[in-house]
């Protein structure tokens, strides 16, 4: 018998009722950041909201943000360059690796239209 393995913090396993306790919010505002795009539970087949503990933790950075007085129009702007950043700094991370391995860059896409990566190298001293 295989054991246990308990779902990682991706998993859509908290219906909405335990995820606005663990998140301090009214079950309203779930709905409402849900429609707004600022949070994407996952849906059952018979529509009922699954979050996972990083939708936990994004709500409540929603929910300071909001108390810090940002509308929710920042949020989701804040919200989209936090995922931009994360983009770049795993692409950087590769290109990182890339140099690294070979020494040499060549025929780099880059993630963003008009996006120019420059890569300096240091040579031998």
């Amino acid at each position: 018998m295989d054991a246990f393995v308990p779902p990682g913090p991706e998993a859509k396993v908290f219906v909405i009722s335990v995820a606005a306790e663990l998140s301090g919010l009214h079950p309203q505002t779930l709905r409402t950041y849900d429609r707004l795009g600022l949070v994407e539970p996952a849906r059952t087949g018979g529509g009922g909201r699954r979050y996972s503990l990083l939708d936990i933790e994004l709500l409540r950075e929603v929910a300071s943000l909001t108390s810090e007085g940002v509308g929710l129009e920042g949020v989701k702007r804040v919200i989209e360059l936090r995922k931009q950043v994360q983009s770049l700094a795993e692409r950087v991370a590769e290109l990182e690796a890339q140099v690294a391995a070979s020494g040499q860059v060549r025929n780099l896409p880059v993630p963003f239209p008009g996006t120019h990566v420059t890569v300096w190298r240091r040579t031998g001293r």
